[in-house]
């Protein structure tokens, strides 16, 4: 990550020569140049603004993108887990149903009655 002195604008000094020839200036063209000065200072500005939040918004889209890993890791977990039990169910009815055949006919019929009652309403 860039450092603020990397990404600050440089300053001109003025020497001493300088100055004394801008005090000679007229003061509309001493404005003028203070004014490219901080046009140029804006520009800069802005650059070192969109350059930082461009990195942020790199930063931001990496944790995005692993979280999104990890979520789908956990949810296939999830989901192997879900099949695990549901595989569990399966061959616990149908051990129940091989052990009592008859208990497990007649709580089909009367389950099935109870629905045929329940959806005439």
């Amino acid at each position: 990550m860039a450092t603020t002195s990397d990404l600050a604008p440089t300053r001109r000094k003025a020497s001493g020569t300088a100055s004394r020839a801008s005090s000679t200036k007229p003061r509309e063209e001493q404005l003028e140049d203070q004014v490219a000065q901080l046009q140029a200072d804006l520009k800069a500005i802005a650059a070192t603004l969109a350059k930082l939040s461009s990195e942020k918004v790199n930063e931001v889209r990496t944790v995005a993108k692993d979280e999104v890993r990890h979520l789908q890791r956990q949810g296939q977990d999830v989901i192997e887990d879900v099949q695990e039990q549901a595989g569990a169910l399966e061959k616990q009815l149908k051990d129940t149903i091989r052990e009592k055949p008859l208990t497990a006919v007649a709580s089909a019929v009367g389950i099935g009655f109870i629905l045929a009652l329940l959806s005439r309403r």
